[in-house]
């Protein structure tokens, strides 16, 4: 077989996978690969900021299953991806990281932007690795992208030096083989069964791994057939539709919420496909009491208050599968006590729908926000979160008909998420409204990526709630404290600088423009900017009210 340069069978490997698109700012490192990308079928997106690179495929391995490619250069360029890259890899969306780095003649020695790459990747990713050979490139390669979408999902490195990329070799691509992911056996079936048909009144929770199109299918069966309410993680949002009555909505404020009553009265919590990392299990489970049967694609983590009985382990969707087999053999259902639940889904029906008509100028209620966004936003339209006070509003009062959205950086929390992960979001469906939603602190960590919209036609809608200072630490710190820190700082003119990148703008004055703002974003034809003044009083009045919760007896 005929030697072909490096670089060309690296990306012929990248093609293999399935790749059609890569985000990221190269440098004289990547030169030869970049050529060898300009050459291909796979769409190369020039972004302005390899954070903002990073979330972008961050959010496309979360909405597509297949791992998202970013790249950078070495040095710098590879700092700057690391953000995004923990993110994707402790929130379980496939990744893979690609850096330039220096040639391997220098590695050995202080040289211009020598770093040790692989070794800063290598806490955030579920494998790093530096190619030192040409022959290596396909096995590397099919390794990255098969370690990225075993379950769990997250992030891969493979750091290409520019001299290997030069080289020559005759090996070619490994073929792409896609695995049918192993059930747990029908002995721990039956014992989950058991267990969840004799409880008195069990409840579901559902997590990011419950989000899967297949998993959240077989989740509805279970919840229908059944009668079990199902409360979700921030993250596991959507996993059944907010209009089923066995939909028992978010759970994962660090206070107690309404849904807390119902997780109260539970004696048996089925968590399907959830990480402790989303939620502490010592908040809901603080007597570490419940009885818990753990369905989800590995062993539950040891923790003193996730003490399971019963794990069913493999594919998500295989287990809930096998439970309804067995639900669906009995002659009737079994007689549960889920007056808990159903309590709790009318009160939080009740909070949801408070503000829905509210009538202000000026500062403009979190919920009123919130209900007009959901008005606004079909089924299958994407909001995508960022981080701040807002996210613990969006988390509580935003709610889902469909897997997959509300997105969430939840498990690594970083802000600056929302805007580069909506771009990348409307790139993949560009038939959906896609909205980020943002704090004025979190829309200025990423703001070069408007530029990016533009260039890319990526009409998104980006709203900003205005309160001038980093509000999600103001209202920890004044609820441990009763004070907080300085943490105030000033705002440019929105109305400029959308003007300024060429994207629509608009400052809502009053609470009942805003649904007819949002809609005439959304109809502007270009990428929108809508500045919500918002109203950070209810933080406390929400901590407050939490804080007096008591469950009925």
């Amino acid at each position: 077989m005929a030697s072909k340069k490096a670089s060309d069978v690296f990306v012929e490997c990248l093609e293999n996978e399935g790749v059609t698109r890569i985000f990221g700012v190269p440098g004289e490192e990547n030169a030869d690969l970049m050529m060898s990308i300009e050459a291909s079928s796979i769409e190369f997106v020039l972004t302005r900021h390899e954070q903002g690179a990073a979330f972008m495929a961050d959010v496309h391995g979360r909405l597509t299953g297949q791992p998202g490619v970013c790249l950078g250069t070495l040095g710098p360029g590879a700092a700057n991806l690391v953000t995004g890259v923990a993110d994707a890899n402790m929130d379980r969306a496939p990744l893979v990281v690609i850096t330039g780095q220096g040639g391997l003649s220098r590695l050995h020695k202080e040289s211009h932007q020598n770093m040790d790459v692989v070794a800063m990747f290598e806490p955030i990713t579920k494998w790093a690795w530096s190619i030192a050979s040409a022959d290596n490139i396909p096995e590397v390669i099919r390794k990255a992208f098969k370690l990225a979408t075993a379950e769990k999902p997250g992030a891969c490195h493979i750091e290409l030096p520019e001299d290997v990329a030069e080289m020559e070799t005759v090996n070619r691509p490994i073929p792409a083989t896609r695995l049918r992911r192993p059930g747990a056996d029908d002995t721990i079936a039956d014992r989950a069964f058991e267990i969840i048909r004799n409880a008195k009144s069990p409840i579901v929770l559902a997590g990011n791994g419950a989000i899967r199109k297949r998993a959240s299918k077989q989740l509805r069966i279970l919840a229908d057939a059944s009668g079990i309410g199902v409360a979700s993680t921030f993250m596991g949002k959507g996993a059944v539709d907010r209009h089923s009555e066995q939909c028992l909505f978010t759970i994962g404020l660090q206070s107690r919420d309404v849904v807390s009553c119902a997780v109260d009265a539970a004696d048996v919590v089925v968590a399907v496909g959830y990480d402790l990392v989303e939620y502490p299990p010592s908040l809901w489970n603080p007597l570490a009491d419940k009885q818990i049967v753990h369905i989800d694609f590995e062993p539950a983590e040891v923790d003193h208050h996730y003490q399971v009985a019963v794990e069913m382990v493999g594919d998500v969707a295989h287990a809930l599968w096998a439970l309804n087999e067995r639900f669906e053999a009995l002659d009737a259902p079994p007689s549960y006590d889920l007056a808990a639940q159903r309590r709790a889904r009318v009160e939080m029906l009740e909070e949801l729908s408070a503000y829905a008509d509210d009538d202000t100028d000026g500062l403009i209620r979190p919920q009123k926000v919130l209900a007009d966004t959901r008005r606004v936003m079909g089924r299958d339209d994407i909001v995508l979160s960022d981080v701040g006070a807002h996210k613990m509003w969006i988390a509580r009062e935003y709610q889902c008909d469909e897997p997959n959205t509300c997105l969430i950086s939840n498990g690594f929390c970083s802000m600056g998420f929302a805007l580069p992960g909506a771009i990348a979001a409307k790139l993949l469906h560009p038939e959906r409204r896609v909205l980020a939603i943002c704090g004025d602190g979190g829309f200025l960590m990423n703001v070069q990526e408007m530029e990016t919209a533009v260039r890319l036609r990526a009409n998104v809608v980006a709203m900003v709630w205005e309160d001038h200072e980093y509000g999600l630490i103001a209202w920890k710190q004044d609820n441990n404290f009763g004070r907080h820190t300085d943490l105030a700082f000033g705002n440019p003119d929105w109305l400029k600088l959308a003007e300024a990148f060429g994207w629509h703008g608009a400052g809502v004055q009053a609470s009942s423009q805003l649904e007819s703002e949002l809609e005439a974003a959304f109809g502007a034809g270009r990428p929108a900017l809508v500045v919500v003044p918002i109203d950070y009083r209810e933080n406390a009045l929400l901590s407050q009210r939490l804080g007096q919760l008591a469950c009925p007896i």
